[in-house]
């Protein structure tokens, strides 16, 4: 027909495609990035790629609006009005080096403590730490701390991993799998795939959330925890499942230190630690001989029942003590109901439930494997169980010893590292004492004498100094928390600005927006970075700052160290960071520039590469003084963190040529990646696939790939000796102890047994008054802060209302358009509501981060997320409310420091529609202009 328009019905999609790494969030999922005349064209899933295996989600396909954003840094960037103004001009890279090495020289040579260099959701922690310790400050963390660390240090001290990147469900055996607390942004592809694998073999799947999105929108079950109390409801399982006898006895006699002898001598300055021989070794009753006998010898057959009696004094197991702790009757379904917000019958049947797929359900597999004692078993007995759980049972002050109990939990049902339950992912899973011990000794003008972070195993191990005062600028590893494992990023800027424990001279940050989603109190945090002293200089002298984007952080800063986009760098998903393997197969990768940058912008790790040679520091300087590293891609292929490791495990040198895991540096490794796809992974043996830590034949294969440098078995500890010591030191026992304030908080909170008790700051407030808990999450579209400024993204979330469920909506008249005054302990906000009958029905939350200040990412300051946009953050406080002594503490977890995001108890008023959300921040000046109101461009012809 002749009126029919000439189209080209298969255009050319692209001249080239790249493989790379994705970045828009922490999946690290294999991507197709397709070219056309040298730019970004398109980018879909890798189907090759071990991690997501083709599926791609919004964000990974929206990354190609990251490379392209207006928002995006152009040169190097020094402050020329006032701290917070945004005003810059553009500089050098040659002056702004000199700037950051002018200013750092003597603060190394005098007192590198005075520097405090946090980074943010970055994934190259084993290399900035790396310059961190060779610069010699102890002030050095990632975003773990303000996260999920409470997951992270419960699961390595319980059992050797957690989940995430340390483990995952046994997503093609599991029969039953419980989600609690999992925002749709978190492995969300992984996640995604292993739910559409179970639901289609018909296995059962329970979410275990206060808000019913994303993954529990489509559980069989869902239960609408009140905040806070998981793990209440975690105890009541527990307690329902003693109750009732459904314990897998053998997996705890066998595998965990249920069967190790606990010293009940009230009179030994040892008492409630495990009895040890002369090695050291603990002991266990065999049950062979019926004598002491050590956990690890070979024949023997620990016994749970059986105790041990000396000198009087009669010595229980673990497991008896276990008993004690999870049957008392406080945490029977009838006491707990009313606290969860879940009836005793619904906790009696979920429990009931777990006990009949575990036991009655159980699947075997033949697969022959042998013991870390020497006992050869024939099969590979699977408990189809499975757990995974994330930020939202760890963000409370309770959250450590909730996950603690959670992981207690899988381990009683013996579904850890057996078929159909949870799994660990090489090279996990280490127990603690595989793990480095933090350090702090400072020698001005010398590197640190050690790693940074790593897990205390008694009170010799905290960062104290000889007056008792913090090491460290952000007090972890210190009484008020001494497991903090992650650092306490949120603490920082509030220490620093009071000067407790002392004053620094430089903030050094990389990807941190901590003046504004990244922290609680964004308004008081603000001022604290523009504040001054008596002689009008700034309380915190320098602030040196890296991101790509003119986030609303940049205006704070002194000196701008403008970074790359990820398809613009090198980058490194390394094993000794956070790799991307899986149950069945260990796995790194890379990110190499695919496109080049059209900017005045360098990868941050190449800048400290160059910044480590004009520093000298140790590992970035050659013997002649010359730099040792070019760029990070050499820093990659070259570097070696012990003999024959690095930063990469495939195609390293050896004898014969290339080889996996452990070689010498090879010079075409990161050209074999790029050919491969951007990644590398090599299969767990098939015999070596479960029982992992006690396994001989993954013992000795993580040896030969390098993950250990020798076989280290070892049993799961739901008895955490460590937490112990810190108890006995606040009974008076030891060299260190804490100060009298704290003692009594060390007793309550770390007891080596799973405990609940409610949040902090239940007790520092009028819950009466504020009876509405708020939470935050993020949504799957979305990922920390710089996803909302994507113009592809930002039309599936423009603006961000606070859900409120059906009781509170009714209570206060609400109708589609209302609006709510919103007040905390700490602050006020004024936002749009809206109905969600799917939700706790105490309980409001809305998306995190989607709110912007104006000025910031290049948006126009009437964008929706500037005028309706908002955070919680103004109602949360770093601080808890003043105690009677006028004392105010860390608002965190007292065991690790964990910020406790979660906590958060508001009261809520109906309102009159303000202009725009309240409060109301001035605009900031940015060193970009503002976007275009439409973008728009075309790749190739």
């Amino acid at each position: 027909m002749k009126d029919q328009p000439d189209l080209n019905l298969s255009p050319d999609v692209s001249d080239e495609v790249r493989k790379t790494t994705c970045y828009m969030c922490a999946c690290r999922c294999g991507i197709n990035v397709h070219m056309k005349d040298g730019k970004v064209a398109y980018i879909e899933g890798n189907k090759d790629h071990p991690v997501n295996q083709g599926v791609l989600c919004a964000k990974g396909s929206a990354g190609i609006m990251q490379v392209n954003a207006p928002s995006r840094l152009k040169a190097p960037l020094k402050r020329v009005g006032p701290r917070g103004s945004g005003e810059f001009e553009e500089i050098s890279w040659e002056e702004a080096l000199t700037i950051a090495t002018d200013w750092l020289t003597p603060v190394r040579e005098e007192d590198p403590s005075k520097l405090a260099f946090f980074t943010g959701r970055d994934q190259s922690q084993s290399f900035t730490s790396l310059w961190a310790q060779g610069f010699g400050t102890p002030n050095y963390a990632a975003h773990g701390g303000f996260c999920s660390v409470n997951m992270a240090a419960a699961g390595i001290y319980t059992m050797g991993g957690a989940f995430w990147e340390f483990g995952q469900p046994d997503w093609d055996h599991t029969k039953m799998f419980v989600l609690f607390g999992v925002a749709e942004d978190h492995d969300s592809n992984p996640i995604k795939m292993g739910i559409g694998k179970i639901k289609e073999r018909g296995a059962r799947m329970v979410g275990v959330n206060p808000i019913r999105t994303g993954y529990n929108a489509v559980a069989d079950d869902w239960f609408g925890i009140t905040p806070g109390t998981d793990g209440l409801l975690i105890m009541a399982l527990i307690h329902e499942l003693f109750k009732a006898g459904k314990l897998d006895l053998d997996y705890l006699a066998r595998f965990t230190n249920a069967s190790c002898i606990v010293n009940e001598d009230p009179s030994s300055d040892e008492n409630g630690l495990l009895l040890r021989d002369d090695e050291g070794q603990p002991q266990v009753i065999d049950r062979n001989t019926g004598n002491l006998a050590p956990w690890n010898g070979q024949g023997v057959e620990p016994d749970l029942g059986t105790t041990y009696r000396h000198a009087g004094v009669t010595h229980r197991p673990v497991f008896h003590l276990m008993a004690d702790r999870f049957l008392d009757p406080k945490y029977a379904p009838d006491e707990v109901a009313e606290a969860t917000g879940i009836s005793a019958d619904r906790i009696k049947q979920l429990a009931a439930d777990m006990a009949h797929v575990a036991f009655d359900e159980a699947i075997e597999l033949d697969r022959p494997w042998t013991d870390f004692r020497g006992k050869k078993h024939a099969k590979m007995i699977g408990r189809p169980v499975s757990m995974h759980s994330m930020r939202g049972i760890s963000a409370h002050s309770n959250g450590f010893q909730t996950c603690r109990a959670l992981h207690t939990l899988q381990i009683i049902l013996g579904a850890v590292e057996t078929p159909g339950g949870m799994r660990f992912k090489p090279p996990y899973p280490k127990p603690a004492t595989a793990h480095p011990k933090p350090h702090g000794k400072v020698t001005p003008g010398g590197a640190l004498n050690g790693p940074h972070l790593g897990y205390p195993h008694g009170p010799e191990d905290l960062m104290l100094k000889d007056d008792g005062s913090a090491i460290r600028i952000d007090k972890a590893f210190t009484w008020e928390n001494p497991l903090s494992a992650h650092g306490m990023m949120h603490m920082v800027i509030s220490n620093a600005h009071a000067g407790d424990p002392y004053k620094i001279d430089t903030l050094f940050m990389y990807m941190a927006n901590m003046s504004w989603n990244s922290s609680m109190n964004s308004t008081g945090v603000m001022e604290m970075l523009t504040d001054t002293d008596e002689d009008d200089e700034y309380v915190i002298p320098r602030i040196i700052y890296s991101d790509a984007y003119s986030s609303e952080m940049v205006a704070f800063a002194d000196l701008i160290l403008p970074d790359t986009t990820y398809l613009e760098r090198h980058d490194c998903i390394s094993l000794l960071d956070r790799p991307i393997c899986e149950a069945d197969a260990v796995a790194d990768a890379i990110r190499w520039p695919v496109v080049e940058p059209d900017r005045d912008v360098r990868g941050f790790q190449s800048v400290l590469c160059e910044l480590g040679a004009r520093l000298n520091l140790p590992g970035f300087v050659n013997e002649d003084g010359s730099q040792k590293y070019e760029d990070y891609a050499d820093y990659i292929t070259n570097h070696i963190r012990r003999p024959g490791i690095g930063p990469l495990a495939g195609w390293r040198m050896g004898e014969k040529g290339t080889q996996d895991g452990r070689g010498e540096p090879n010079e075409g490794q990161l050209d074999s990646y790029i050919n491969n796809g951007g990644f590398w992974h090599a299969e767990v043996p098939k015999n070596a696939a479960y029982y992992k830590p006690f396994n001989m034949g993954y013992q000795d294969w993580a040896v030969e790939m390098g993950f250990f440098d020798s076989v280290q078995p070892y049993i799961f500890t739901p008895y955490v000796e460590p937490l112990r010591r810190m108890q006995l030191a606040a009974e008076g026992h030891g060299r260190v102890q804490p100060p009298d304030h704290l003692r009594q908080q060390v007793k309550d909170t770390m007891d080596p047994l799973p405990i609940w008790y409610a949040p902090l700051s239940d007790d520092r407030i009028d819950t009466d008054e504020f009876n509405v808990h708020a939470l935050t999450q993020r949504p799957m579209a979305m990922y920390h802060s710089w996803g909302s400024q994507n113009a592809w993204l930002r039309q599936l979330h423009g603006r961000n209302p606070l859900y409120v469920p059906t009781k509170i909506w009714e209570q206060h008249g609400f109708v589609e358009g209302s609006w709510a005054k919103v007040t905390s302990p700490s602050g006020v906000i004024t936002v749009p509501v809206m109905h969600m009958a799917a939700l706790n029905e105490n309980t409001v939350w809305t998306w995190n981060a989607i709110g912007k200040r104006k000025g910031a990412w290049a948006l126009d300051e009437k964008a929706p997320e500037a005028t309706e946009g908002f955070l919680l953050n103004h109602l949360i406080h770093e601080l808890l409310p003043e105690q009677a002594d006028g004392m105010r503490w860390s608002n965190s977890d007292p065991v690790t420091g964990q910020a406790a995001w979660f906590d958060l108890r508001v009261k809520i008023e109906k309102v009159a529609a303000p202009a725009e959300a309240q409060p109301v921040t001035p605009p900031q000046k940015a060193p970009v202009p503002k976007g275009p109101s439409k973008l728009a461009w075309k790749v190739g012809k």
